[in-house]
């Protein structure tokens, strides 16, 4: 895999996302639920921050260091209303 471009996370308001899950298999999907849950109860117990690692619309590699406020059924939310969907997250460290 490309090495990420690290940016603040306050730069995903000006991305656009693919439309399709950037996750080959439902079991790959099952496990960034699970990492997701686990990053949000570190946010909000000890307010730890996580590494994200999403694709944008083009398919490149990005990575914002951040605390996990919420989850949706459909996205992460971050501190200052921001919003990634979860579809484009690869990978969270």
């Amino acid at each position: 895999m490309i090495e990420p471009v690290i940016i603040k996370k306050e730069d995903i308001k000006n991305f656009r996302f693919p439309k399709e899950d950037v996750l080959p298999n439902e079991s790959d999907i099952k496990s960034r639920e699970k990492a997701l849950a686990n990053a949000l109860s570190l946010g909000n117990l000890e307010h730890g921050k996580v590494k994200l690692i999403f694709l944008d619309l083009g398919m490149n590699p990005y990575q914002i260091e951040t605390t996990i406020w919420a989850l949706t059924d459909e996205s992460i939310c971050l501190k200052g209303d921001l919003l990634l969907p979860k579809r484009a997250v690869l990978d969270i460290v």
